[in-house]
This record gives C-alpha cells, sequence and structure tokens, in this order.
C-alpha cells in the first residue's frame, strides 16, 4: 500500500548538525524508488529548506511555515496556499520589543524576509545575505506576510509566547521551533501542520489512515495526531511520545528516522 510520509526537519530528519546524513537520506530515497510518497512538513521557510527537497530529489508539495505555505516547490501550482498575517501586526509587536525582551523580529513570505536589526542577524540562519531591503520597515514591507519570527532566550520564550497569545491570541498562534534557537514563529490563527499534510494527501490521493509522520517538538503535535500513524522522535518531547502511536529506538542525531522506517516499510535489501 502506497503510504505518504510526512517528515518534520529539525530535531527528527535533520540531525543536530542541522544535516540530512547520508544514511538518512539513503532510506528516504529507497522509500521512494518503493513506490511511497515523501513530503516535508517545516515550520522553516521555504528558503531554508529548499536544500532538503533537492537533496531528497522530491516532486511532492511541501509544507511551510508550520502550514501557512503548501506549495509545489518551483512550479505553478493549482492548489497551492498560503495565508498570512495582518502587517499592522507586525509593526504592534514591533513596538513592544524591548518590553518583551526580543533580540529581533522577522517577517516572511514565501520569497522573502525582513528583520528589524542586522545586529542579530547570521547568514546561515537566514541562508541569504541581508540587504537594506530586508530590513523591517513600512515602506520594505508592504503586504501581509506569511509567518513572523521573533528570538528570545530560552528561559523568556514562554513569558513571550503567553503574553503574545494574550494581547493577539484571537488572530494569531504562536509556536515553537525545534532547533536550539529560542525562536517563536507566529502564523495566522488555526494554521498547522494536519491542515497542510491533509491538504498534501488529498493531492496524491493518499487515505488518512496511510499517512506516516515524523516529529519531535509540539508543532508536531497535530500531525501526529491527525495521521494514520504518528511516530514520535526518541528525543521528542513528552508531549509529542504522549500523543504518538509509536517512538523510536534512536534519536534524530542516530538516523532514528531512518532507522524506524527501514525496518517499518521493509525496506531491507534482500
Amino acid at each position: 500500500m502506497k503510504k505518504l510520509i510526512a517528515i518534520d526537519l529539525d530535531g527528527t530528519t535533520l540531525n543536530n548538525q542541522s544535516l540530512i546524513s547520508p544514511t538518512t537520506e539513503k532510506a528516504l530515497k529507497k522509500a521512494i524508488d518503493h513506490g511511497h510518497y515523501v513530503s516535508i512538513v517545516t515550520g522553516r521557510p521555504y528558503r531554508m529548506s529548499s536544500q532538503f527537497y533537492r537533496q531528497l530529489g522530491l516532486t511532492t508539495p511541501m509544507v511551510n511555515f508550520n502550514g501557512a505555505l503548501v506549495h509545489l516547490p518551483e512550479k505553478k501550482w493549482a492548489n497551492e496556499k498560503e495565508t498570512g498575517i495582518k502587517r499592522d501586526l507586525v509593526f504592534d509587536i514591533l513596538a513592544q520589543k524591548q518590553a518583551l525582551n526580543l533580540d529581533f523580529v522577522a517577517a516572511e513570505n514565501k520569497e522573502t524576509f525582513y528583520i528589524d536589526t542586522l545586529d542579530y542577524f547570521d547568514p546561515a540562519f537566514f541562508a541569504s545575505e541581508a540587504t537594506p531591503s530586508n530590513l523591517l520597515t513600512t515602506k520594505n514591507l508592504v503586504t501581509d506576510p506569511t509567518s513572523m519570527m521573533v528570538r528570545t532566550t530560552h528561559d523568556q520564550a514562554k513569558n513571550v509566547s503567553d503574553s503574545l497569545i494574550k494581547q493577539y491570541g484571537e488572530y494569531v498562534d504562536v509556536r515553537t521551533w525545534g532547533g536550539p534557537t529560542p525562536i517563536l514563529e507566529i502564523v495566522s490563527k488555526g494554521i498547522q501542520k494536519a491542515k497542510g499534510v491533509e491538504q498534501v494527501a488529498s493531492f496524491l490521493n493518499v487515505k488518512r489512515a496511510d499517512i506516516l509522520a515524523f516529529g519531535d517538538e509540539h508543532n508536531d503535535e497535530e500531525m501526529l495526531d491527525y495521521v494514520g500513524w504518528g511516530v514520535a522522535m526518541k528525543n521528542a518531547t513528552d508531549k509529542i511520545k504522549s500523543v504518538a502511536n509509536d517512538i523510536t529506538e534512536k534519536t534524530n542525531d542516530e538516523d532514528g528516522l531512518a532507522d524506524y522506517l527501514t525496518q517499518y516499510l521493509d525496506l531491507n535489501d534482500h
């Protein structure tokens, strides 16, 4: 039976160096060779995940910004869906930058990003160099962005999230990024990975029962709950482990996804 394998990136498919190891690449490509579909479902923007789409040689739709963008990379696709947040809200949050203890405030869409300061700008993190046109100003950001990203400290992350939800909870959802950096992502209310996966599965004509998903952080919760078989990484949060059908025996840094998939789909060379 053809499966749709929905894969989160950070803390799941990527190792601790933020790379897809040769072992994981081989297992995912073997699954595709066996007739299964692989789709990337990530909180990352496209420009910070396109290299993995290419590395795996994917042709399936992709989910970015935790579901705020569902698209077929590098192609015109009638089903493409981008859900934005109000531009005014970006500048409202920016005005509270000091009060909220934020290092930076960034707004993003499919093609580009805007950041309010270059003090914390890391070209590797943004997968891009910054030019004056990337500065977050009312002159540069003229449309509603798809997502916002704010960076704070690990011990402040919960307070910031609570404050943003208290103020803007009617309009947005606040998600934590997996990985070492305390990043909060702000997307339109009701946006979640599960809805993106549902759209991809519908397009590929795969039944819900035949979707297999891997994740590790709380932005994966609805996805693992929604699919036919949800798998939490060994390094996943306790909450994610509690909603999953199964847990990998190895962590993301030990090719846990590849190990699980190889056994589950019987991909061993016979």
